[in-house]
């Protein structure tokens, strides 16, 4: 690594972490040539994601702008700091766990209901609603719909008890 003050490519490192919740590794090191200390990060090179858009467009895949967009839908809501970069490394990771070097943006935009799902309901209706282009509030009342059937526990652990079990 090449020091950014001198220019020499004689260092140490002096510590290592991990950074951003395991997905990079923060080095601190000493140029051996003039003393300074700077930082440098490690981090696994993934192949490109592009984004296929609906005008036919292609783009590299922005984690940031998936960011973006989680971060409007929970504005204001009462969620844990990191909870919108969680949600969009989920949505990056589920995409990348395709095997593609190419998504669509629906693709993208269902990951992300996914993610905002399990986050906060009210952030997945708000994005839903643009997402799916609600124009009436029975397309609001459909989702809700849909939105309680896949959070609805079921199994017989959480069945109601019967008259037997009661007494």
């Amino acid at each position: 690594m090449r020091c950014p003050y001198c220019d020499s490519d004689e260092d140490r490192v002096v510590d290592s972490r991990a950074s951003d919740e395991g997905e990079s590794i923060r080095r601190r090191r000493a140029c051996r040539s003039c003393g300074q200390r700077f930082s440098t990060y490690e981090r696994v090179e993934q192949s490109t994601l592009r984004v296929r858009k609906r005008s036919g467009a292609l783009e590299p895949f922005d984690r940031d702008k998936v960011a973006k967009g989680i971060a409007r839908a929970t504005k204001n809501l009462a969620l844990e700091p990191g909870a919108v970069r969680r949600a969009s490394a989920q949505v990056e990771g589920r995409l990348r766990e395709r095997n593609r070097r190419e998504v669509t943006s629906t693709q993208v935009g269902a990951e992300v209901l996914v993610a905002l799902r399990d986050l906060h309901e009210v952030a997945y209706l708000r994005f839903a609603s643009v997402y799916k282009n609600f124009t009436t509030p029975q397309d609001f009342q459909r989702e809700l719909a849909t939105l309680d059937k896949v959070q609805e526990p079921d199994g017989p652990s959480e069945a109601p008890p019967t008259a037997a079990s009661k007494g």
